[in-house]
């Protein structure tokens, strides 16, 4: 492991002072940084403490709830107002790592926490997001984990939160801090696609401080559920998920909002499947439309096109969900 220095900020301006020098990092809970520094899929001159800041908490009103962006997972999870008023949310995040984690690792971290990708995370082996222009080792070949659609030639890693693909669903907004002042970034915009530069990941800039995520709450967002798939029952990536959104009257569906995880380098929003729900019975003409609509430009590869089918049963069956309890 290299050697660093390490910085304790008192004030969110000084972290973001320090954090946008070269080589430097944010460090809160640490459940991912350090092991990618131990791993050598990151090198860090400066780790910059910011657990004293005051970026924890969480406040409800009647349009929305703020999450601190230093709130830990397991906080989040069990807060009356968040399991009430935006249950996917609760449930995606106790479907992520396990209780340990969970206590330890911060929202704000948990977003930007980099892909499980074995070559990603393998020093030896070519990477195009962890050192540009080496290859992707991915796309000829271990990629049973790997993307089927939002992908490129140059990356196919698929991004592993939980968190990330209810708040898209959610339509949440990130609030952040930089040199240049606060902004809102919604989550729809947040995640840059690998296109041909897979190494920058998020629209933020050097030093840039995520304070809080606003989660606007809605008659849609109060009965919403999560689904994840997975290779075991607990402390494991989603093989794919899906975050729903319904709101249907008289058994039709007048509102959808629908996010997917474990498919795509990013949460990935489809407003096919979405179109193809609106205006309809849920039903199962319906929603083998809505399945087929989300996977129309799947790109499957050699060990991972069973996630096409696999992402149509989970949607299927989480749909399914909806129409029984109309």
């Amino acid at each position: 492991m290299d050697d660093f220095v390490y910085t304790r900020a008192d004030r969110p301006e000084t972290a973001v002072r320090l954090a946008a020098q070269p080589g430097a990092r944010f460090i809160a809970g640490g459940t991912d940084v350090l092991n990618l520094m131990k791993e050598g899929a990151e090198h860090h001159d400066r780790l910059i403490d910011i657990n004293a800041l005051p970026l924890s908490g969480i406040r409800e009103s009647d349009a929305r709830i703020e999450l601190g962006a230093l709130s830990r997972m397991s906080d989040v999870a069990a807060h009356p107002a968040v399991r009430r008023r935006v249950p996917v949310l609760s449930q995606a995040l106790l479907a992520g790592a396990s209780p340990q984690v969970r206590n330890m690792a911060s929202l704000g971290g948990n977003l930007l926490q980099r892909t499980r990708c074995w070559y990603f995370r393998d020093s030896a082996m070519p990477c195009n997001k962890r050192t540009p222009g080496s290859g992707c080792a991915a796309l000829e070949g271990q990629n049973r984990w790997h993307a089927i659609l939002g992908g490129s030639d140059h990356c196919i890693a698929v991004h592993p939160s939980d968190l990330a693909v209810a708040l898209t669903a959610l339509n949440a907004t990130v609030r952040t801090l930089s040199a240049e002042g606060p902004r809102g970034i919604p989550m729809s915009g947040f995640y840059l696609p690998p296109g041909d530069t897979p190494h920058r990941e998020t629209v933020l800039g050097p030093g840039e401080l995520i304070t809080r995520i606003d989660v606007p709450v809605t008659p849609l967002a109060t009965g919403s559920r999560y689904l994840k798939l997975r290779d075991r029952a607990t402390f494991e990536f989603a093989v794919v998920s899906v975050a729903a959104l319904i709101r249907s009257r008289d058994g039709v569906v007048e509102e959808a909002s629908l996010a997917f995880g474990g498919i795509a380098p990013q949460p990935w929003r489809s407003p096919a499947a979405e179109q193809a729900l609106v205006g309809r019975p849920l039903n199962e003409t319906t929603i083998r439309a809505a399945g087929a609509a989300l996977v129309r430009e799947a790109v499957p590869r050699r060990h991972n096109a069973f996630k096409v089918p696999l992402v149509r049963r989970a949607l299927s069956e989480i749909l399914d969900q909806f129409g029984r309890t109309r």
